[in-house]
């Protein structure tokens, strides 16, 4: 049985909802990095730890019916999930262009390097996207954990082709001066516009222009010497998309000389709402999604998880051996607990729809969903191969693989009283409630 898509609220800024202390576990302050009228993109990021610089930020996008996230590329990896809304995007596939459709709980991977725009479509609702940002390289900029190269823009953003000499882009773009001005200063909208009538019809255009260059391009480099004359490359994309009919003489012109039929096949979209859950019962379910799933998810070397816990109930306390964790609290308020090595409370806090929080690998911890209703919780880990939790506590636990005589003298206690305390626990993965005691009613 597939897990259902539930009706699902905005959130208005993720990421600066947190309770209680502070806390290095919680990722609670995000940094506005695009405003416009079209929508928002905020970022989350994390924490350096142990003296190294942060394995993973998070991501927010929100979008305006109606809105173009204009063509760009960015230093890093992006793995992302809609959480809301229906999304067209196009990206850049190895030479080709590929356009998919999103829908609800889908998750796509686009690669650090790989040009991309991104379009709502859905009538009347905003796009709400959460993603993983794994940058590759160092940045210039303390404030902004990734760099973005905007192949759109003009006056704002700057578009990437502004650095460059009018006198080099007039030569290759085989363009007036003139004409390259409109390329590097027309556009001063922001990185997110909307797109009806007349600009919608230019997101199509682009698009269609960019498939069809790189399909030129590509015979190009295969050996096809007509082509190769012609020189289509980004020129040809630019010029029909900035330039207007001049570009579309050009694909006119190369129409006969266009092979038919070439398939593009890039990696599809994996919807997680789709997929049966791993773990079920009557307490609540969980998904893992790794790169034995979806292969794409071994470039970025991350992995995607979903849990739905009912009132009340915990994910047991347990540890990742092979990643951190970055959670996201998609629905509902709970709490999240996690230890240090020298077991000490490293984090005892409340959390509600927006958070977000991580949990350095090895450290025990668990999530526990407030009695007052469900919670839901989504994130990444920072290794794409099966995560294989060790779960300290319930039916599975290494306490209960390891029942001995030495376990108990690490204890200290007898062998049977050590068997009454841990098998009193029949269940697994993810645990009933338990009556209230004052600390849960100052955490709930």
């Amino acid at each position: 049985m597939a897990v259902a898509a539930t009706d699902r609220e905005e959130w208005e800024t993720p990421g600066e909802h947190g309770g209680g202390e502070s806390s290095p576990f919680m990722l609670d302050k995000s940094k506005l990095v695009v405003k416009t009228e079209g929508g928002e993109i905020r970022v989350v990021r994390g924490r350096p730890w142990m003296d190294h610089t942060a394995p993973m930020h998070i991501g927010f996008i929100n979008m305006e019916p109606n809105t173009l996230l204009i063509p760009q590329y960015i230093d890093a990896n992006l793995v992302l999930f809609l959480r809301l809304g229906d999304a067209k995007i196009g990206w850049i596939h190895g030479e080709d262009l590929v356009e998919r459709r999103l829908k609800p709980g889908d998750v796509l991977l686009i690669p650090a390097g790989s040009t991309f725009f991104l379009v709502n479509v859905g009538k009347g609702q905003r796009v709400q996207i959460i993603c993983s940002i794994d940058t590759v390289e160092p940045t210039l900029s303390e404030d902004i954990p990734y760099q973005t190269f905007f192949i759109g823009g003009g006056e704002y953003p700057r578009s990437a082709f502004a650095g460059f000499h009018v006198s080099t882009l007039a030569a290759a773009l085989n363009a007036t001066e003139e004409e390259v001005g409109l390329l590097t200063e027309a556009h001063a909208a922001g990185p997110i516009i909307f797109v009806t009538g007349m600009e919608g019809e230019q997101t199509s255009r682009l698009a269609e222009s960019m498939r069809k260059a790189l399909k030129l391009n590509k015979r190009s480099y295969e050996g096809d010497p007509e082509i190769r004359k012609k020189g289509w490359r980004w020129t040809g994309i630019l010029s029909s998309f900035f330039f207007g009919n001049g570009g579309w003489r050009l694909e006119e012109e190369n129409k006969e000389s266009r092979s038919e039929g070439d398939a593009v096949k890039p990696p599809d979209a994996y919807n997680l709402y789709d997929r049966k859950p791993d773990f079920r019962n009557k307490y609540g379910w969980s998904i893992e999604l790794n790169e034995h799933d979806y292969a794409p998810l071994k470039k970025s070397n991350v992995a995607v998880f979903l849990v739905n816990l009912t009132a009340g109930s915990m994910v047991a306390p347990h540890v990742n051996t092979r990643a951190a964790e970055y959670g996201v609290v998609m629905s509902g308020e709970g709490k999240v607990e996690v230890v240090y090595p020298n077991g000490t409370a490293a984090m005892r806090a409340n959390v509600k729809e927006g958070d977000v929080f991580w949990v350095p690998r090895f450290f025990p911890f668990c999530q526990v969903a407030a009695r007052g209703g469900p919670m839901e919780l989504f994130g990444f880990t920072t290794s794409s191969r099966r995560n294989r939790p060790q779960f300290l506590v319930g039916a599975n636990s290494i306490l209960r693989a390891m029942m001995g005589p030495e376990l108990a003298a690490g204890f200290g206690l007898p062998e049977d009283e050590l068997k009454r305390v841990t098998m009193a626990q029949n269940e697994s993965v993810i645990l009933p409630s338990w009556p209230a005691t004052e600390l849960d009613m100052r955490l709930t």
